[in-house]
């Protein structure tokens, strides 16, 4: 039987210029929370959108920061390296999709460059076809899978972040991508941030995470946290949510291995 562990992969720095306060803050507020295995993976750096993310050549200040509190909180936490890495075609770097990591995340938050998931641009919504903006998000993620470069996939329906929801079924829209993911061996993160946002639900919805489980593909958990007391919000709703659906284990990662305890 395995070993139940609360398990947390998806987590910011103040590198990513949106995210506040010191890494050892976050790691102490895991800590409180009892979380065995905490991942920091911040956004990794890009040839665009430089205003949410660390520089190339802060590349090796983030790896000293994550290695700094692995020693120091050793006893208490197993802190585990990792980046968050925009799927935008042309624009990925061999420097971060080669790092040496424990795992990367692909996430999606740009259709044709338009950051569709930041309050800055939300104009862009009304009187578009909120379909047809749906279904170039999910051929977005289909794609991001089939690449083979990632081992998570960030908060799968991220496009409901402002309740611009489609006509038709999100499962019969999603469904190339979650099979893609399955085909891919990755890993479904359930991402808490949801909670926080306009759409008031995780990514992704149930819906989603019930056809996701029929396809047999693992999850992970994430709090996705901004800030120090953002950790390990919403963990028992979030687990109890996973449950419902028919999931009692999740992924963790050391050095792109994959690892299923219990929860």
């Amino acid at each position: 039987m395995s070993k139940t562990l609360k398990v947390d992969l998806h987590n910011h720095t103040v590198l990513c210029n949106h995210a506040e306060a010191d890494l050892h803050l976050y790691i102490e507020a895991a800590i409180k929370a009892g979380i065995d295995k905490y991942g920091v993976s911040d956004h990794a750096p890009m040839d665009f959108d430089p205003k949410y993310r660390m520089r190339f050549e802060q590349m090796d200040e983030y790896k000293t920061m994550v290695t700094n509190v692995q020693e120091k909180y050793k006893d208490q936490i197993d802190v585990l390296f990792a980046y968050e890495v925009d799927y935008l075609p042309g624009h990925m770097d061999k420097r971060v999709l080669e790092a040496d990591v424990d795992y990367l995340i692909g996430s999606a938050h740009f259709i044709n460059k338009w950051g569709f998931d930041n309050p800055e641009f939300i104009g862009k919504y009304e009187g578009a076809d909120i379909d047809t903006i749906w279904k170039e998000y999910f051929d977005l993620i289909k794609d991001m899978a089939e690449t083979g470069y990632f081992d998570i996939v960030g908060h799968l329906d991220l496009i409901k972040v402002f309740k611009y929801m489609p006509k038709g079924s999100i499962v019969d829209i999603a469904e190339e991508a979650l099979v893609a993911i399955k085909k891919a061996d990755m890993v479904l993160e359930l991402n808490v941030a949801g909670y926080r946002k306009p759409c008031a639900e995780p990514y992704p919805s149930k819906s989603l995470l019930q056809r996701a489980f029929e396809l047999d593909i693992p999850i992970t958990f994430s709090s996705d946290a901004h800030k120090p007391e953002q950790v390990g919000l919403f963990r028992d709703e979030i687990e109890a949510f996973a449950k419902e659906v028919g999931y009692t284990q999740c992924a963790y990662f050391k050095k792109r291995q994959r690892f299923m305890v219990n929860f």
